[in-house]
């Protein structure tokens, strides 16, 4: 196998799970392709396997995708915790704006 041909990733059922995972990866910097978005009304007649929605990146991605694959299964994000400097409230990493004042995350 050479470092151009991809490797699968990520696969479910659910292609909202999916698109999610190749939007965390995407975000990241990772490119990533999305596959078998479609084929979910060929179950039955096509193996499961071969129907669900799939992520794949290049072989020399694969440990930071599976890392952020996992992360974000987790719940977990990258961006740390965060005090909104306009009313004070404690804000996740995964946050850009407060909730309460409308604020952005500072720099």
């Amino acid at each position: 196998m050479t470092d151009f041909q991809p490797v699968r990733v990520f696969a479910h059922s659910n292609a909202l799970l999916v698109s999610h995972i190749h939007n965390v990866l995407t975000a990241a910097g990772i490119p990533a392709e999305l596959r078998n978005l479609t084929l979910g009304g060929g179950a039955g007649e096509l193996p499961l396997g071969e129907c669900e929605p799939e992520v794949w990146v290049r072989p020399h991605n694969r440990a930071r995708a599976e890392a952020l694959i996992h992360d974000a299964l987790e719940g977990r994000s990258e961006a740390p915790a965060w005090t909104c400097p306009g009313c004070g409230e404690h804000l996740e990493g995964t946050f850009d704006t407060c909730w309460n004042c409308g604020a952005h995350r500072p720099d």
